[in-house]
C-alpha cells in the first residue's frame, strides 16, 4: 500500500521540482486526513501541486479563486424556486468534491472563510436548515498569500486551527528553476497525468494508521511539548489538545510513509514545524522584534529533550 504512497510522492515530485520534503509532507497530512494550507508568495507552485495531488490519488477536485466579493452560498450551494417542481431545489457548490482548492483564502471575507468551518470540521455543510454530508474523503487544500500583501484579510486562529498543516514551498534553488524553465509546461503535464492511487486504496491507507504504534513514552513526549508552548514566553498561546491530536496522527502518518509500523521521537520533529508553527503567535520581546514561529517551533524541540 505505502509502495503506491511512494509513487504518488515521486509522481507529483516531477511536476514540483525540488521539493521533496514538502510533497511528503503534504502527502502525509491528506494521509492523515488532515487539511492543508499553503502559505507563499504567487507563482511558486502551490496551485500546481494542490493539482497533482489530487489527480495522482484518484480523487475529484473543485477549484474555487476566493476573491472579496465571494459569498458562502458560492461555495456551499443554494436552493432555488424551481416551477416546475412547485419547491425549491438544492443546487449543490463546488464544497461538494473530494478536494476543494481554496485558492487564495484570506483574499475572501471572513464571513466567507468561517463558511468552511463546518464542512473542515464536520465534514458536513448546512444550507438552509439542511445538513448534507459531504463525499469522503473530503480535504480542503487551501493556498494564502503573505499577509502583508494588499487585499487579504489573515485567517482567524479558529480557522487556521482547522488545518492539520501549513507548509511552504519557498523560492527553487537554481538547478530546479533551471529544470522548470527548460522543461515542459507544468499545467500541460497535469492533462496527462495519471492516477497513481485510488480513493479506496488511500481509504485503506488511512485506516491503517490506527495500526502504528505510539508508545507511552511518545506520548509523553508529545504531552512536554505541549506543556512547553504553553509555558514558553515567546508564545501568546500554546498549543490546544487538538494541536497535540494532529501532532500525533500527523506522526503516525510520517512513520508509515517510513514504512514503521510505530512513532519514534524522529517522526513527531519531522512534523513538528508544519503541524505547530501556525497555531503559535508569537510575542514581541522587550527589543520589539517577534522572531517567526517557525523559528520559535525549532527552538522549542530543542528545549524539550527526548
Amino acid at each position: 500500500m505505502y509502495t503506491k504512497l511512494h509513487a504518488v510522492a515521486r509522481q507529483v515530485g516531477s511536476l514540483i521540482v525540488g521539493k521533496d520534503l514538502q510533497i511528503r509532507q503534504a502527502l502525509a497530512c491528506l494521509l492523515a486526513n488532515g487539511h492543508l494550507l499553503l502559505e507563499d508568495v504567487p507563482g511558486v507552485g502551490k496551485t500546481t501541486l494542490s493539482h497533482a495531488l489530487a489527480i495522482s490519488l484518484g480523487l475529484q477536485f473543485n477549484r474555487v479563486q476566493f476573491t472579496s466579493d465571494l459569498l458562502p452560498a458560492d461555495v456551499a450551494g443554494i436552493s432555488i424556486w424551481e416551477r416546475e417542481k412547485n419547491g425549491f431545489a438544492f443546487h449543490p457548490g463546488p464544497i461538494f468534491t473530494q478536494v476543494l482548492l481554496a485558492d487564495e483564502i484570506n483574499r475572501a471575507t471572513p464571513k466567507t472563510q468561517s463558511g468552511l468551518l463546518e464542512a473542515m470540521e464536520e465534514r458536513q455543510v448546512t444550507v438552509d436548515g439542511v445538513t448534507r454530508a459531504l463525499p469522503a474523503p473530503f480535504f480542503v487544500i487551501a493556498t494564502q498569500n503573505p499577509t502583508h500583501q494588499i487585499g487579504t484579510f489573515p485567517l482567524p486562529e479558529s480557522q487556521l486551527d482547522r488545518f492539520l498543516m501549513c507548509l511552504s514551498l519557498g523560492y527553487p534553488d537554481p538547478a530546479a528553476e533551471r529544470a522548470l524553465l527548460l522543461g515542459e509546461d507544468r499545467r500541460s503535464m497535469l492533462k496527462t497525468l495519471p492516477a497513481a492511487m485510488t480513493p479506496l486504496e488511500l481509504a485503506a491507507a488511512q485506516r491503517a494508521l490506527r495500526q502504528i504504534h505510539t508508545s507511552p513514552a511518545l506520548i509523553d513526549y508529545v504531552q512536554a511539548l505541549a506543556q512547553a508552548s504553553r509555558q514558553n514566553g515567546s508564545f501568546a498561546e500554546g498549543l490546544s489538545p487538538r494541536a497535540a491530536l494532529a501532532l500525533v496522527q500527523a506522526s503516525r502518518a510520517w512513520a508509515a510513509l517510513e514504512g514503521r509500523d510505530h512513532v519514534i521521537p524522529e517522526d513527531v520533529q519531522a512534523v513538528l514545524v508544519p503541524v505547530c508553527a501556525h497555531r503559535l503567535r508569537p510575542v514581541k520581546s522587550s527589543h520589539g522584534v517577534a522572531l517567526a514561529s517557525r523559528d520559535l517551533v525549532l527552538q522549542l524541540q530543542k528545549a524539550v529533550p527526548v
